[in-house]
């Protein structure tokens, strides 16, 4: 497998996390999407969307992360075969895509990668409420549950990836403790890699 990455890129992330806890061998390929790697031609090739992560399995490439969490994780514990428990997995992975990290994801980079201007400032506070509102979700569900259903899955992996660094989007978690110690319970998992850390899945 072949990995087009973006090291601080949680939706990469994601990916070289769950390949790290399977003990997938995998070769990284740096894209600085800061210098428009991920719009040349060549790219563009792989993935039409100009976005990582892309992954290429022998030829066969997919993109967006939680389609390629799926992929990887099938026949996997991390991805039950159970229909009810499937459903509920990839209803947390919607919602981690439609009501979190275009919040939460999208805030941290523009406070690490764009220039303080009003232009920021308001992209940041048009953001805030939606970002507050889905880490409230997380939180009322996790009150019940040690993770996102029943046992750690690639729900819980799509949905660590930001979390964890929520703070860095302007998202500090203390008033959430519920998430602070799900967020523990995710690290303790074996083979766990820190996002640093995570450049391989062998």
């Amino acid at each position: 497998m072949k990995l087009y990455n973006v090291a601080y890129s949680g939706n990469c992330y994601k990916v070289r996390l769950l390949l790290a806890q399977l003990a997938i061998p995998c070769e990284i390929v740096e894209i600085n999407i800061l210098k428009g790697e991920s719009r040349t031609a060549e790219f563009l090739k792989l993935n039409l969307n100009g976005r990582t992560p892309v992954l290429d399995d022998d030829g066969f490439v997919l993109a967006e992360s939680n389609a390629i969490l799926a992929y990887v994780a099938r026949g996997t514990k991390f991805l039950p075969e159970d229909r009810r428990r499937w459903g509920l997995i990839f209803q947390w992975m919607f919602f981690e895509q439609y009501s979190h990290e275009p919040y939460i994801a999208t805030s941290r980079f523009l406070l690490q990668h764009r220039s303080e201007t009003p232009e920021r400032a308001q992209a940041l506070a048009v953001r805030r409420d939606g970002g507050w509102a889905a880490l409230r979700v997380m939180e009322q569900h996790l009150a019940k549950n040690n993770f996102f259903v029943d046992d750690y899955s690639i729900a819980d992996i799509a949905l660590f990836a930001y979390t964890h660094v929520a703070h860095e989007g302007g998202f500090p978690l203390d008033d959430f403790p519920n998430v602070r110690k799900w967020i523990e319970r995710v690290k303790a998992q074996p083979k766990f890699v820190k996002m640093e850390e995570a450049n391989s899945g062998g």
